[in-house]
């Protein structure tokens, strides 16, 4: 049977300090949970009952076998999980300081695993016919995977839904140039294109919500959608445009909340649920996940989403 989500790009093991506002120098103590951006949209969808499917690649060591248990047990298929012989799983430590945009440190190597997928990785028609690509602009950024991806998206052929997650980690890039012009590549293969305003500032030199939406219709994309948050979301398309209110919380870790909007806007999209809902919806995902630590650990099933939108169902 075919994954229904099939995202691609970075994964990791993540460390998070308990700490609030205490900084990498200060003593801290640390949970232990799997991220990377792709990786916590497939596991946000599994979570919501999705056939939820990763394409990356982990060392050959006990982090990476860590890395794809966990992602078993959220209910994440693996089977394009693969294992890169004499490479070390990448590691992140993340510190509460502030809890809304918290401290990162990332331990990749030269040349992580998850830089060096093949293009026969992913079987085409996989590619072609699953429910929902997600493709992530950092997936297109280094080593083969970043070729593999391109190739990947021309098979696709923009089909319904080809999701470009804007994702932008300057580290990853020669210089912004270049992240720009492969996101504007990426974007002319999506019928999907989300991202926050550092990142539309990136991919579209432009941090006005409307306006970014208008450049992204303009190039054929059938849903943009710019995060602002504390401000909410826009989503647009050309048959209307939605103001989404944030759904206030207190923040405990701001780093998830993006990657569960991500995996509640590809359930969203999977259930063909109305764009208003998908936003209420997949930003209430993102408000739970930022009232608590971890990422992947702490993404919610639907009913907890519901509970904290004040619905039943």
């Amino acid at each position: 049977m075919l994954p229904e989500v099939v995202a691609v790009g970075r994964i990791s093991v993540d460390l998070y300090a308990r700490e609030l506002h205490v900084g990498f120098e200060g003593q801290q103590s640390f949970t232990k949970s799997i991220g990377g951006s792709p990786t916590n949209v497939a596991v946000a969808a599994a979570r919501l009952g999705r056939r939820s499917a990763l394409v990356t690649r982990v060392g050959d060591d006990a982090m990476g076998r860590y890395a794809t248990s966990r992602l078993r047990e959220f209910g994440v298929l693996t089977e394009f999980v693969g294992v890169q012989p004499g490479a070390q799983t990448p590691l992140a430590l993340a510190a509460l300081d502030p809890p809304e945009t918290p401290q990162v440190a990332f331990y990749r190597g030269p040349s992580a695993p998850d830089t060096r997928l093949e293009v026969a990785d992913l079987p085409e028609d996989v590619v072609r016919r699953c429910g929902l690509l997600w493709m992530s602009l950092g997936a297109l950024a280094l080593g083969s995977t970043a070729e593999s991806s391109r190739t990947w998206l021309a098979m696709r052929r923009r089909a319904r839904h080809t999701v470009l997650d804007l994702d932008y980690r300057p580290a990853l890039w020669s210089g912004v140039d270049a992240a720009r012009s492969a996101a504007a590549e990426a974007i002319s293969g999506s019928t999907v294109v989300v991202g926050n305003l550092d990142e539309c500032e990136m991919a579209l030199q432009t941090r006005d919500p409307e306006e970014a939406a208008d450049l992204l219709l303009d190039r054929g994309v059938e849903l943009a959608i710019v995060k602002m948050g504390a401000e909410g979301a826009l989503f647009a398309s050309r048959s209307g445009r939605w103001a989404i209110a944030p759904v206030p919380i207190d923040v405990v870790c701001g780093l998830g909340a993006g990657d569960a909007f991500g995996g509640a806007l590809a359930h969203g999209l999977l259930a063909d649920w109305e764009v208003a809902a998908i936003g209420r919806f997949a930003s209430a995902a993102g408000a739970y996940v930022a009232s608590r630590l971890t990422c992947a650990d702490d993404m919610p099933i639907e009913a907890s989403v519901r509970e904290l939108m004040g619905e039943t169902r």
